[in-house]
Parts: structure tokens; sequence; C-alpha cells
């Protein structure tokens, strides 16, 4: 099997359950938008989402330093003014 390294990073949405539970349709209106935005976050520092499962997003990226920008941009919470998501996101680096 060939390895590579790699840096991950990986998001949701804080609270999600109660969410949901609180408000189903506003709750994947917000999602939707919050996937958009953080997925163009993602592609602007050159990553790729592996998966989005549920209320998470897995993304990939060649560099750590590029997987950590992208969790300290400050638009992370913010979904582009549309809609606002709290969110958590964690980048982690090894080999695949």
């Amino acid at each position: 099997m060939e390895r590579k390294l790699a840096a991950i990073f990986s998001t949701d949405v804080k609270g999600y359950s109660r969410l949901m539970g609180d408000d189903e349709e506003a709750t994947i209106h917000t999602l939707k938008t919050y996937r958009e935005v953080i997925t163009g976050l993602i592609e602007r520092h050159h990553g790729r989402v592996v998966d989005s499962p549920g209320d998470n997003m897995l993304a990939e990226f060649a560099s750590a330093v590029d997987a950590v920008n992208t969790c300290s941009t400050r638009d992370l919470s913010q979904t582009g003014g549309r809609a606002k998501c709290p969110c958590r996101s964690a980048p982690n680096g090894g080999r695949l």
C-alpha cells in the first residue's frame, strides 16, 4: 500500500442535534449554505473535500499550513453573511 503525508481538516456543527430538534428546516438550509462556504474556503486553500457525512466535513490538504489557514479563517462561523453556523474545526497531520 502506498502511503503519503497529508493534513486533514475536520469540521462539524456545534449542537447539530439540538438545532435539528429546534428547527429542522432552517438547520438543513443553514447546513447547505455552510457547506458551500466551507467548500469554497477549502478549495481556496488548495484542499479537497473527501467526505461530508451528516454535519461533518472532512478535507485533505498536501500542506499542514493550508489546513491551519483554512481553520483560522474568520469566515468559518459565518456563511457569507447568509446564515450563521456555530462550527468547530481542527486540522491534523500524518501518513495516510
